[in-house]
């Protein structure tokens, strides 16, 4: 009897992710603590804002249909953006990509805990905590998450989907039980930030861009993923969507909830709001403190997931060291996880010894979304030469539909760097070249090994010549 047709149990094990899992590993990924201060970010840019968070919610949606098209391509690839710029443009660029997004990935875990460990004080009321306390919070943060995923990917899934129905929930509650409860007059001006509309729209792109930050993270985990070249790009959308739903819905009922000079000071802005809904209630602040550890602890076993994938994918490749493709009999890289969640420990050290905590998390949100925003912008490019390079003909209007979303998934992928600031493309460029000299090393080694090209003055060829 032929096996040809049965399935294989290790790749069974491996692709635990049904459309279901991966969706909500998109939401749950995007959707972390930010969600629950970002209505006093934005109200400080006035209604406008509100305006922004579309824009950026439709860009992210247009680079979830582009990541699904180019799964389509590489159903079976691993890494996601990476494989995709790899795939296009060689070993080189495959490396920048995974590097930067690698960065990204745990820098911003860095930068959820910093936040989580805030939330998860107020629930416990735990007042005035000493550095130690607040060191052992981030660390429960960080490593419960990598316990979850080293127990394999069926129980991170399980996990992920049930932290993303409790956070859901509540947060739709506000978004649809909140509107009767909204008074006009609590709304504020168009422009509320005291400078012109471009300040404005700069205060509201910073936290949009950051919180849409995991549209893509069904492509990085493709692998795990059941049917990719289908599911991926509808998990994507469907994820991104159901993000986006809850962020304008949200951010719009709690400014009109909460009066907008009490709401700018806030930083605690659903507190008020649910007490505005359910008067009387003291339980508000330690319910907001609840949903927002519930969410924060599912954002981060999330992204522990996919910082270990996109790792994975660029060392089997030979562009990472080998370390980080070391799996055990569930098919789980060990390594990457714990790497995974020591990195961002460390900078925990940093943020919670150094007296500078403030300044670290500013410096590791600014770091996420342009090393995320390079990646962004290398797929778009990939799906551009790809189109171009006429290997697939398309014609007519689906043509000018791919080239549509490409041109722009590449407007936006520069418009996020654009955004973020001049320091914080300075702060990317500078880890971008340290990831050179890691690059080089490698590449040295594997030329030692004979696994690489050697240049052609070491062998004794001649490069060609300019007419």
């Amino acid at each position: 009897m032929s096996r040809a047709h049965e399935t294989d149990p290790a790749e069974s094990r491996s692709r635990a992710l049904g459309l279901t899992s991966a969706t909500g590993l998109v939401a749950g990924s995007v959707i972390g603590t930010g969600v629950f201060t970002m209505p006093a970010v934005l109200a400080g840019a006035g209604t406008s804002s509100l305006l922004v968070l579309g824009v950026v919610a439709v860009g992210a949606a247009v680079l979830a249909v582009l990541f699904g098209q180019l799964t389509k391509r590489t159903p079976n690839s691993d890494g996601g953006l990476y494989a995709y710029a790899r795939r296009e443009f060689g070993d080189f660029a495959g490396y920048l990509v995974g590097w930067c997004y690698w960065v990204s990935a745990w820098a911003g875990n860095a930068a959820i805990v910093a936040s989580w460990v805030l939330y998860v004080e107020a629930l416990f009321g735990i007042e005035h905590p000493s550095t130690w306390v607040d060191l052992g919070i981030a660390l429960a943060g960080l490593w419960i998450p990598a316990a979850v995923n080293l127990a394999g990917v069926r129980q991170m899934a399980w996990f992920q989907n049930t932290t993303v129905v409790l956070k859901f929930l509540p947060l739709l509650f506000v978004g649809v039980v909140g509107w009767f409860f909204v008074s006009k007059g609590n709304f504020g001006a168009f422009n509320t930030s005291g400078g012109s509309l471009y300040t404005a729209i700069g205060i509201a792109a910073g936290v949009a861009l950051f919180a849409f930050i995991g549209v893509e993270v069904a492509a990085v985990t493709a692998k795990r993923v059941r049917e990719p070249g289908r599911n991926v790009g509808r998990a994507s959308l469907l994820g991104t969507a159901a993000s986006a739903v809850v962020y304008l819905a949200v951010s719009a009922a709690v400014m009109g909830l909460v009066p907008h000079d009490v709401l700018v000071s806030s930083g605690t802005p659903f507190v008020p709001a649910f007490e505005a809904i359910l008067p009387g209630g003291g339980w508000a602040g330690k319910l907001v403190a609840a949903l927002a550890v519930i969410s924060g602890i599912g954002a981060l076993n999330g992204w522990t997931l996919v910082t270990t994938e996109v790792s994975r994918a660029a060392a089997a490749d030979g562009l990472f060291p080998r370390a980080f493709a070391w799996a055990d009999r569930k098919d789980t890289a060990w390594f990457g996880i714990l790497l995974a969640a020591l990195l961002p420990s460390l900078l925990m050290v940093w943020r919670y010894t150094s007296g500078t905590g403030l300044a670290v998390f500013s410096f590791l949100v600014n770091l996420a979304v342009v090393t995320v925003a390079i990646p962004y912008f290398f797929s778009a490019c990939a799906q551009l030469a790809y189109l171009v390079s006429r290997r697939r003909q398309v014609h007519g209007w689906l043509l000018a539909r791919d080239l549509g979303i490409t041109a722009a998934a590449v407007l936006f992928s520069l418009w996020v760097t654009f955004a973020a600031g001049y320091a914080a493309v300075y702060e990317a460029m500078l880890v971008l070249l340290v990831g050179l000299v890691l690059h080089a090393v490698l590449k040295g080694r594997a030329a030692a090994h004979g696994k690489r090209e050697t240049p052609a003055e070491e062998t004794g060829e001649q490069w060609p010549r300019a007419a």
